[in-house]
Protein backbone atom coordinates (compact mmCIF):
# COMPACT_ATOMS: atom_id res chain seq x y z
CA UNK A 1 0.00 0.00 0.00
CA UNK A 2 1.44 3.36 -1.08
CA UNK A 3 1.63 6.28 1.33
CA UNK A 4 -0.02 9.63 0.69
CA UNK A 5 2.08 11.81 -1.61
CA UNK A 6 3.28 15.22 -0.40
CA UNK A 7 5.19 18.00 -2.19
CA UNK A 8 6.44 21.31 -0.86
CA UNK A 9 4.41 23.98 -2.62
CA UNK A 10 6.26 27.28 -3.13
CA UNK A 11 2.89 28.97 -3.56
CA UNK A 12 1.74 28.15 -0.01
CA UNK A 13 5.18 27.65 1.57
CA UNK A 14 4.25 24.29 3.06
CA UNK A 15 4.10 20.61 2.27
CA UNK A 16 0.71 19.64 0.88
CA UNK A 17 -0.89 16.35 -0.06
CA UNK A 18 -0.92 16.01 -3.81
CA UNK A 19 -4.30 15.43 -5.41
CA UNK A 20 -4.56 15.74 -9.20
CA UNK A 21 -7.23 17.79 -10.95
CA UNK A 22 -8.22 14.98 -13.31
CA UNK A 23 -7.28 11.40 -14.19
CA UNK A 24 -4.02 12.46 -15.85
CA UNK A 25 -1.45 14.58 -13.99
CA UNK A 26 -0.38 17.65 -15.94
CA UNK A 27 3.33 18.41 -15.41
CA UNK A 28 5.13 21.41 -16.91
CA UNK A 29 8.87 21.79 -16.49
CA UNK A 30 10.70 24.88 -17.72
CA UNK A 31 13.19 23.77 -20.35
CA UNK A 32 16.53 25.23 -21.45
CA UNK A 33 17.37 28.40 -23.33
CA UNK A 34 19.33 26.75 -26.14
CA UNK A 35 22.32 29.04 -26.67
CA UNK A 36 24.91 26.91 -24.84
CA UNK A 37 25.36 23.51 -23.22
CA UNK A 38 23.39 22.75 -20.06
CA UNK A 39 25.65 22.95 -17.01
CA UNK A 40 25.57 20.61 -14.02
CA UNK A 41 23.48 23.08 -12.05
CA UNK A 42 20.81 23.05 -14.76
CA UNK A 43 20.99 19.26 -14.94
CA UNK A 44 20.52 18.91 -11.19
CA UNK A 45 17.13 20.59 -11.66
CA UNK A 46 16.17 18.24 -14.50
CA UNK A 47 17.16 15.22 -12.39
CA UNK A 48 14.95 16.36 -9.49
CA UNK A 49 12.06 16.89 -11.94
CA UNK A 50 12.66 13.39 -13.31
CA UNK A 51 12.52 11.96 -9.76
CA UNK A 52 9.23 13.82 -9.21
CA UNK A 53 7.81 12.40 -12.45
CA UNK A 54 9.00 8.87 -11.63
CA UNK A 55 7.45 9.22 -8.16
CA UNK A 56 4.12 10.05 -9.79
CA UNK A 57 4.44 6.88 -11.92
CA UNK A 58 5.45 4.94 -8.79
CA UNK A 59 2.16 6.07 -7.22
CA UNK A 60 0.25 4.75 -10.25
CA UNK A 61 -0.55 8.13 -11.79
CA UNK A 62 -0.63 8.75 -15.51
CA UNK A 63 1.42 11.81 -16.41
CA UNK A 64 1.35 14.22 -19.33
CA UNK A 65 4.70 15.99 -19.21
CA UNK A 66 5.35 19.13 -21.26
CA UNK A 67 8.75 20.83 -21.56
CA UNK A 68 9.47 23.97 -23.54
CA UNK A 69 12.56 24.85 -25.54
CA UNK A 70 13.33 28.58 -25.36
CA UNK A 71 14.86 29.38 -28.73
CA UNK A 72 13.83 33.05 -28.86
CA UNK A 73 13.02 35.92 -26.51
CA UNK A 74 15.31 35.25 -23.52
CA UNK A 75 17.42 38.39 -23.24
CA UNK A 76 20.72 38.79 -21.41
CA UNK A 77 18.85 40.69 -18.70
CA UNK A 78 15.93 38.61 -17.42
CA UNK A 79 13.91 41.84 -17.05
CA UNK A 80 13.58 42.44 -20.82
CA UNK A 81 16.74 44.39 -21.63
CA UNK A 82 19.91 43.41 -23.43
CA UNK A 83 20.50 41.12 -26.38
CA UNK A 84 18.71 37.89 -27.29
CA UNK A 85 20.91 35.07 -25.94
CA UNK A 86 20.44 32.81 -28.98
CA UNK A 87 21.14 35.56 -31.52
CA UNK A 88 24.13 36.75 -29.50
CA UNK A 89 25.66 33.25 -29.56
CA UNK A 90 24.96 33.01 -33.30
CA UNK A 91 27.15 36.06 -33.88
CA UNK A 92 29.95 34.60 -31.77
CA UNK A 93 29.93 31.30 -33.65
CA UNK A 94 29.21 32.82 -37.10
CA UNK A 95 26.09 30.69 -37.48
CA UNK A 96 22.39 31.40 -37.80
CA UNK A 97 20.22 31.61 -34.70
CA UNK A 98 18.29 28.59 -35.98
CA UNK A 99 21.50 26.55 -36.28
CA UNK A 100 22.53 27.50 -32.75
CA UNK A 101 19.12 26.57 -31.32
CA UNK A 102 19.02 23.22 -33.13
CA UNK A 103 22.58 22.30 -32.13
CA UNK A 104 22.13 22.99 -28.43
CA UNK A 105 18.67 21.41 -28.36
CA UNK A 106 20.20 18.15 -29.62
CA UNK A 107 23.04 18.47 -27.09
CA UNK A 108 20.54 18.94 -24.27
CA UNK A 109 18.48 15.90 -25.26
CA UNK A 110 21.69 13.86 -25.42
CA UNK A 111 22.54 14.93 -21.84
CA UNK A 112 19.11 13.78 -20.66
CA UNK A 113 19.73 10.32 -22.16
CA UNK A 114 23.11 10.04 -20.44
CA UNK A 115 21.48 10.86 -17.10
CA UNK A 116 18.62 8.40 -17.66
CA UNK A 117 16.07 11.24 -17.53
CA UNK A 118 12.74 10.29 -19.09
CA UNK A 119 11.79 12.55 -22.00
CA UNK A 120 8.58 14.60 -21.81
CA UNK A 121 5.49 13.57 -23.73
CA UNK A 122 5.59 16.92 -25.51
CA UNK A 123 8.55 19.07 -26.54
CA UNK A 124 7.44 22.53 -27.56
CA UNK A 125 9.60 25.29 -29.06
CA UNK A 126 8.80 28.94 -28.51
CA UNK A 127 9.30 29.57 -32.24
CA UNK A 128 6.69 26.92 -33.12
CA UNK A 129 4.05 28.60 -30.98
CA UNK A 130 4.21 32.29 -31.94
CA UNK A 131 0.53 32.38 -32.93
CA UNK A 132 -0.54 31.10 -29.50
CA UNK A 133 1.61 33.71 -27.76
CA UNK A 134 0.17 36.54 -29.88
CA UNK A 135 -3.38 35.35 -29.16
CA UNK A 136 -2.71 35.35 -25.41
CA UNK A 137 -1.34 38.90 -25.59
CA UNK A 138 -4.48 39.94 -27.51
CA UNK A 139 -6.64 38.66 -24.64
CA UNK A 140 -4.56 40.61 -22.11
CA UNK A 141 -4.81 43.72 -24.27
CA UNK A 142 -8.58 43.38 -24.52
CA UNK A 143 -8.84 43.06 -20.72
CA UNK A 144 -6.79 46.23 -20.20
CA UNK A 145 -3.61 44.70 -18.75
CA UNK A 146 -1.19 45.98 -21.41
CA UNK A 147 0.38 49.24 -22.56
CA UNK A 148 2.78 50.20 -25.33
CA UNK A 149 6.27 51.70 -25.07
CA UNK A 150 8.84 52.48 -27.74
CA UNK A 151 10.36 49.00 -27.41
CA UNK A 152 7.34 46.76 -26.89
CA UNK A 153 4.02 45.78 -25.33
CA UNK A 154 4.19 45.50 -21.54
CA UNK A 155 2.08 43.88 -18.82
CA UNK A 156 0.93 46.32 -16.14
CA UNK A 157 1.63 44.47 -12.88
CA UNK A 158 -0.20 47.11 -10.82
CA UNK A 159 -3.47 45.90 -12.33
CA UNK A 160 -2.97 42.31 -11.17
CA UNK A 161 -3.92 41.59 -7.57
CA UNK A 162 -1.46 39.51 -5.51
CA UNK A 163 1.36 39.84 -8.05
CA UNK A 164 3.82 38.72 -5.35
CA UNK A 165 1.89 35.65 -4.13
CA UNK A 166 4.48 33.15 -5.41
CA UNK A 167 7.70 34.84 -4.30
CA UNK A 168 6.22 36.13 -1.01
CA UNK A 169 8.22 39.34 -1.25
CA UNK A 170 6.77 42.76 -0.59
CA UNK A 171 6.13 44.98 -3.60
CA UNK A 172 8.84 47.34 -2.34
CA UNK A 173 11.37 44.51 -2.35
CA UNK A 174 10.34 43.55 -5.88
CA UNK A 175 10.57 47.15 -7.04
CA UNK A 176 14.08 47.51 -5.60
CA UNK A 177 15.17 44.37 -7.42
CA UNK A 178 13.71 45.65 -10.68
CA UNK A 179 15.18 49.17 -10.60
CA UNK A 180 18.57 48.07 -11.89
CA UNK A 181 16.94 47.76 -15.32
CA UNK A 182 16.35 51.54 -15.63
CA UNK A 183 13.59 51.60 -18.23
CA UNK A 184 11.93 55.04 -17.81
CA UNK A 185 8.97 54.13 -20.02
CA UNK A 186 7.69 51.41 -17.71
CA UNK A 187 4.80 52.39 -15.47
CA UNK A 188 6.00 50.09 -12.69
CA UNK A 189 9.50 48.64 -12.11
CA UNK A 190 8.05 45.10 -12.07
CA UNK A 191 6.22 45.42 -15.42
CA UNK A 192 7.46 43.00 -18.07
CA UNK A 193 7.48 42.65 -21.84
CA UNK A 194 4.90 40.52 -23.61
CA UNK A 195 6.10 41.49 -27.10
CA UNK A 196 9.35 43.22 -28.03
CA UNK A 197 9.74 45.29 -31.20
CA UNK A 198 12.65 44.55 -33.50
CA UNK A 199 15.26 47.35 -33.39
CA UNK A 200 14.77 49.86 -36.20
CA UNK A 201 18.48 50.08 -36.93
CA UNK A 202 18.98 46.34 -37.58
CA UNK A 203 17.06 43.25 -38.68
CA UNK A 204 16.80 40.31 -36.31
CA UNK A 205 17.12 36.72 -37.54
CA UNK A 206 14.09 35.65 -35.53
CA UNK A 207 11.16 38.06 -35.87
CA UNK A 208 7.47 37.90 -36.75
CA UNK A 209 4.66 40.20 -37.74
CA UNK A 210 2.06 40.98 -35.07
CA UNK A 211 -0.86 43.40 -34.49
CA UNK A 212 1.63 45.71 -32.73
CA UNK A 213 4.49 45.54 -35.21
CA UNK A 214 7.37 43.29 -36.25
CA UNK A 215 9.15 41.74 -33.31
CA UNK A 216 9.38 38.71 -31.06
CA UNK A 217 7.70 37.41 -27.87
CA UNK A 218 8.92 38.22 -24.38
CA UNK A 219 10.54 35.42 -22.42
CA UNK A 220 7.66 34.75 -20.01
CA UNK A 221 4.69 34.54 -22.40
CA UNK A 222 5.86 31.32 -24.08
CA UNK A 223 5.43 29.13 -20.96
CA UNK A 224 1.93 30.47 -20.30
CA UNK A 225 0.82 30.01 -23.90
CA UNK A 226 2.25 26.51 -24.28
CA UNK A 227 1.16 25.11 -20.91
CA UNK A 228 -2.39 26.35 -21.56
CA UNK A 229 -2.28 24.88 -25.07
CA UNK A 230 -0.87 21.44 -24.26
CA UNK A 231 -2.17 20.81 -20.72
CA UNK A 232 -5.42 22.78 -20.99
CA UNK A 233 -7.20 22.36 -17.62
CA UNK A 234 -4.77 19.79 -16.18
CA UNK A 235 -2.53 22.41 -14.58
CA UNK A 236 -1.30 20.30 -11.69
CA UNK A 237 2.45 20.85 -11.20
CA UNK A 238 4.88 23.46 -12.55
CA UNK A 239 8.59 22.94 -11.84
CA UNK A 240 11.87 24.78 -12.23
CA UNK A 241 14.92 26.06 -10.39
CA UNK A 242 14.55 28.54 -7.51
CA UNK A 243 16.07 31.27 -9.71
CA UNK A 244 12.82 31.31 -11.71
CA UNK A 245 10.57 32.16 -8.75
CA UNK A 246 10.97 35.94 -8.44
CA UNK A 247 10.64 36.93 -12.09
CA UNK A 248 9.79 34.22 -14.61
CA UNK A 249 7.26 32.17 -12.65
CA UNK A 250 5.79 35.21 -10.90
CA UNK A 251 5.18 36.77 -14.32
CA UNK A 252 3.77 33.54 -15.74
CA UNK A 253 1.14 33.44 -13.00
CA UNK A 254 0.22 37.11 -13.43
CA UNK A 255 -0.32 37.00 -17.20
CA UNK A 256 -2.00 33.58 -17.20
CA UNK A 257 -4.48 34.29 -14.43
CA UNK A 258 -5.17 37.77 -15.80
CA UNK A 259 -6.03 36.23 -19.18
CA UNK A 260 -8.05 33.21 -18.01
CA UNK A 261 -9.47 34.35 -14.67
CA UNK A 262 -8.52 30.92 -13.31
CA UNK A 263 -5.77 29.56 -11.05
CA UNK A 264 -2.58 28.80 -12.97
CA UNK A 265 -1.20 25.51 -11.58
CA UNK A 266 -1.96 24.14 -8.12
CA UNK A 267 1.61 23.14 -7.21
CA UNK A 268 4.84 25.06 -7.81
CA UNK A 269 7.88 22.91 -7.02
CA UNK A 270 11.42 24.35 -7.17
CA UNK A 271 14.91 22.90 -6.85
CA UNK A 272 17.87 24.59 -5.14
CA UNK A 273 21.19 25.59 -6.71
CA UNK A 274 24.32 23.57 -7.31
CA UNK A 275 27.16 25.62 -5.83
CA UNK A 276 30.82 25.70 -6.76
CA UNK A 277 33.95 27.54 -5.59
CA UNK A 278 33.11 28.67 -2.10
CA UNK A 279 29.34 28.47 -2.20
CA UNK A 280 28.83 30.40 -5.43
CA UNK A 281 25.89 29.41 -7.64
CA UNK A 282 26.98 27.60 -10.80
CA UNK A 283 25.86 29.76 -13.73
CA UNK A 284 26.78 30.51 -17.32
CA UNK A 285 26.82 34.23 -16.53
CA UNK A 286 29.45 33.65 -13.84
CA UNK A 287 31.54 31.56 -16.27
CA UNK A 288 32.06 28.91 -13.60
CA UNK A 289 29.87 26.23 -15.09
CA UNK A 290 30.76 22.61 -15.78
CA UNK A 291 29.10 20.35 -18.34
CA UNK A 292 28.65 16.58 -18.42
CA UNK A 293 31.36 16.43 -21.04
CA UNK A 294 34.14 18.39 -19.36
CA UNK A 295 33.35 17.37 -15.76
CA UNK A 296 32.56 13.68 -16.28
CA UNK A 297 32.88 12.10 -19.72
CA UNK A 298 36.42 13.34 -20.41
CA UNK A 299 37.48 12.12 -16.95
CA UNK A 300 35.98 8.66 -17.39
CA UNK A 301 33.18 9.22 -14.84
CA UNK A 302 29.77 7.65 -15.45
CA UNK A 303 27.12 10.42 -15.81
CA UNK A 304 24.90 8.33 -13.52
CA UNK A 305 27.46 9.00 -10.76
CA UNK A 306 26.34 12.63 -10.94
CA UNK A 307 22.72 11.49 -10.80
CA UNK A 308 23.55 9.41 -7.72
CA UNK A 309 25.34 12.34 -6.06
CA UNK A 310 22.26 14.57 -6.49
CA UNK A 311 20.13 11.95 -4.72
CA UNK A 312 22.32 12.31 -1.63
CA UNK A 313 21.07 15.89 -1.11
CA UNK A 314 17.41 16.91 -0.77
CA UNK A 315 16.31 18.81 -3.88
CA UNK A 316 15.35 21.90 -1.83
CA UNK A 317 18.81 22.16 -0.23
CA UNK A 318 21.87 23.72 -1.93
CA UNK A 319 24.33 21.13 -3.18
CA UNK A 320 28.10 21.67 -3.15
CA UNK A 321 29.99 20.41 -6.19
CA UNK A 322 33.50 18.98 -5.79
CA UNK A 323 35.35 16.60 -8.05
CA UNK A 324 36.23 14.48 -5.00
CA UNK A 325 32.54 14.05 -4.10
CA UNK A 326 31.77 13.06 -7.69
CA UNK A 327 34.52 10.42 -7.70
CA UNK A 328 33.26 9.10 -4.38
CA UNK A 329 29.78 8.79 -5.89
CA UNK A 330 31.33 6.89 -8.82
CA UNK A 331 32.89 4.44 -6.35
CA UNK A 332 29.63 3.93 -4.48
CA UNK A 333 27.72 3.40 -7.73
CA UNK A 334 30.28 0.86 -8.95
CA UNK A 335 29.95 -0.97 -5.64
CA UNK A 336 26.16 -1.01 -6.03
CA UNK A 337 26.49 -2.42 -9.55
CA UNK A 338 28.91 -5.11 -8.35
CA UNK A 339 26.50 -6.15 -5.61
CA UNK A 340 23.57 -6.35 -8.05
CA UNK A 341 25.72 -8.31 -10.48
CA UNK A 342 26.13 -11.10 -7.91
CA UNK A 343 22.46 -11.33 -6.93
CA UNK A 344 20.23 -14.20 -8.04
CA UNK A 345 17.24 -13.70 -10.32
CA UNK A 346 14.58 -11.47 -8.70
CA UNK A 347 11.66 -13.16 -6.96
CA UNK A 348 9.18 -11.87 -4.39
CA UNK A 349 10.34 -8.54 -2.96
CA UNK A 350 10.54 -7.34 0.63
CA UNK A 351 7.35 -5.47 1.55
CA UNK A 352 8.90 -4.04 4.72
CA UNK A 353 11.66 -2.17 2.92
CA UNK A 354 9.48 -1.19 -0.04
CA UNK A 355 7.04 0.41 2.41
CA UNK A 356 9.86 2.41 4.05
CA UNK A 357 11.10 3.48 0.62
CA UNK A 358 7.60 4.63 -0.32
CA UNK A 359 7.38 6.67 2.90
CA UNK A 360 10.64 8.45 2.00
CA UNK A 361 9.96 9.31 -1.63
CA UNK A 362 6.35 10.32 -0.96
CA UNK A 363 7.50 12.74 1.74
CA UNK A 364 8.48 15.54 -0.64
CA UNK A 365 11.00 13.39 -2.54
CA UNK A 366 13.27 12.64 0.43
CA UNK A 367 15.88 10.86 -1.65
CA UNK A 368 18.67 10.83 0.99
CA UNK A 369 16.32 8.84 3.23
CA UNK A 370 15.28 6.63 0.29
CA UNK A 371 18.95 5.81 -0.42
CA UNK A 372 19.46 4.95 3.25
CA UNK A 373 16.56 2.49 3.04
CA UNK A 374 18.08 0.96 -0.09
CA UNK A 375 21.45 0.36 1.60
CA UNK A 376 19.80 -1.09 4.72
CA UNK A 377 18.01 -3.55 2.45
CA UNK A 378 21.32 -4.51 0.81
CA UNK A 379 22.92 -5.11 4.22
CA UNK A 380 19.95 -7.12 5.49
CA UNK A 381 19.88 -10.90 5.72
CA UNK A 382 17.13 -11.36 3.15
CA UNK A 383 17.94 -13.69 0.22
CA UNK A 384 19.60 -11.95 -2.73
CA UNK A 385 16.66 -12.76 -5.02
CA UNK A 386 14.30 -10.94 -2.61
CA UNK A 387 16.64 -7.98 -2.32
CA UNK A 388 17.09 -7.74 -6.07
CA UNK A 389 13.34 -7.63 -6.70
CA UNK A 390 12.88 -4.77 -4.23
CA UNK A 391 15.91 -2.91 -5.60
CA UNK A 392 14.45 -3.04 -9.09
CA UNK A 393 11.18 -1.60 -7.74
CA UNK A 394 13.10 1.19 -5.99
CA UNK A 395 15.09 1.92 -9.13
CA UNK A 396 11.88 2.82 -10.94
CA UNK A 397 12.25 6.05 -8.95
CA UNK A 398 16.04 6.25 -8.53
CA UNK A 399 16.73 5.74 -12.24
CA UNK A 400 20.24 4.28 -11.76
CA UNK A 401 19.86 1.62 -14.46
CA UNK A 402 19.97 -1.38 -12.11
CA UNK A 403 17.86 -3.55 -14.44
CA UNK A 404 20.63 -3.40 -17.05
CA UNK A 405 23.20 -4.91 -14.68
CA UNK A 406 23.45 -8.61 -15.51
CA UNK A 407 24.86 -11.37 -13.34
CA UNK A 408 28.35 -12.37 -14.36
CA UNK A 409 30.21 -15.51 -13.43
CA UNK A 410 32.99 -14.44 -11.10
CA UNK A 411 36.29 -16.18 -11.83
CA UNK A 412 37.92 -16.56 -8.43
CA UNK A 413 41.71 -17.00 -8.26
CA UNK A 414 42.90 -20.13 -6.44
CA UNK A 415 44.59 -18.08 -3.69
CA UNK A 416 41.32 -16.28 -2.92
CA UNK A 417 39.39 -19.56 -2.93
CA UNK A 418 41.77 -21.02 -0.32
CA UNK A 419 41.43 -17.92 1.87
CA UNK A 420 37.62 -18.18 1.64
CA UNK A 421 37.74 -21.85 2.68
CA UNK A 422 40.01 -21.04 5.63
CA UNK A 423 37.74 -18.19 6.66
CA UNK A 424 34.68 -20.44 6.51
CA UNK A 425 36.41 -22.93 8.86
CA UNK A 426 37.40 -20.09 11.22
CA UNK A 427 33.78 -18.88 11.34
CA UNK A 428 32.53 -22.41 12.05
CA UNK A 429 34.99 -22.59 14.97
CA UNK A 430 33.87 -19.07 16.02
CA UNK A 431 37.42 -17.85 15.70
CA UNK A 432 36.35 -14.32 14.79
CA UNK A 433 39.83 -12.79 15.08
CA UNK A 434 41.19 -15.28 12.53
CA UNK A 435 38.13 -14.72 10.29
CA UNK A 436 38.70 -10.94 10.33
CA UNK A 437 42.38 -11.31 9.42
CA UNK A 438 41.47 -13.56 6.50
CA UNK A 439 38.89 -10.99 5.37
CA UNK A 440 41.66 -8.36 5.32
CA UNK A 441 43.89 -10.65 3.24
CA UNK A 442 41.05 -11.17 0.75
CA UNK A 443 40.48 -7.40 0.49
CA UNK A 444 44.20 -6.89 -0.21
CA UNK A 445 43.66 -9.03 -3.32
CA UNK A 446 40.91 -6.61 -4.55
CA UNK A 447 37.96 -8.70 -3.44
CA UNK A 448 35.31 -7.99 -0.84
CA UNK A 449 33.55 -10.66 1.20
CA UNK A 450 30.11 -10.29 2.77
CA UNK A 451 28.39 -12.65 5.19
CA UNK A 452 24.78 -13.47 4.36
CA UNK A 453 22.22 -16.12 5.34
CA UNK A 454 23.29 -17.98 2.22
CA UNK A 455 26.94 -17.97 3.32
CA UNK A 456 29.97 -15.96 2.22
CA UNK A 457 29.49 -13.76 -0.86
CA UNK A 458 32.51 -12.56 -2.81
CA UNK A 459 32.47 -9.28 -4.76
CA UNK A 460 35.18 -7.94 -7.06
CA UNK A 461 36.18 -4.44 -5.97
Amino acid sequence: MKNKLFFYNTLTRKKEEFKPIGKIVGLYTCGPTVYNYAHLGNLRTYIFEDILKRTLFYNDYQVKHVMNITDVGHLTNDRDMGEDKVEMEAKKESKTAWEIANFYTKAFKNDLKKLNILEPNTWCKATDNIKEQINLIKILEKKGYTYKTSDGIYFNTAKFKDYNKLNHQTLNQLKEGARIEKNPEKKNPTDFALWKFSPKEKKRQMEWDSPWGIGFPGWHIECSAMSLKYLKNNLDIHCGGIDLINIHHTNEIAQSEAATGKKFFNFWVHGAFLNIKGGKKMAKSAENFLTLDNALTKKGINPLAFRYSTLQVHYRKPMEYTEKALKNAQGVLNNLYNIIREYDKPKIGCAEFEQKFSEAVNDDLNMPKALAVMWKLIKSNYPSSTKKQSLLVMDEVLGLGLAKIKKEKLIIPLKVKKLLQERQKARQLKNWVRADKLREQIEELDYKVEDTKEGQRLIKK
